[in-house]
């Protein structure tokens, strides 16, 4: 693989486990506000703790898909891997919660462009 396109795909797997990354930090702050913002519904105690754990897997899942130093990033990679799958799921089942489910948010078709555009440069 060129080392350019290696370096792109780096910058892009970097930038996506820095949102993710971020995103559970909402959800761990404060999950009511990210299900409000996504979906657009208030949340119960329950979702409260759901979200919160939500959260802690978020920032989990960005830390372990940052691409180390070295030799650069390969589509192979199991964190590119595991950032397609989860962009490219995350992007169908919002869409299905904003069409199907009919769930409202005012970040939610903005993550669902993200998500996907992500998941198509993977």
């Amino acid at each position: 693989m060129p080392e350019g396109h290696s370096n792109t795909l780096a910058r892009i797997l970097r930038l996506t486990a820095v949102l993710e990354a971020g995103t559970g930090i909402v959800a761990m702050v404060d999950p009511a506000l990210l299900v409000k913002l996504l979906v657009g519904l208030d949340v119960s105690i329950d979702g409260t703790v759901l979200g919160t754990c939500f959260g802690v897997a978020l920032l989990s899942f960005g830390l372990a898909c940052w691409p180390g130093g070295g030799a650069g990033v390969d589509r192979r990679s199991p964190a590119a891997r595991a950032m397609l799958v989860y962009n490219a799921l995350i992007a169908v089942y919002l869409t299905y919660a904003g069409t199907v489910l009919d769930l409202h948010g005012g970040l939610l078709w903005p993550a669902v462009v993200l998500h996907a555009l992500v998941a198509l440069l993977l």
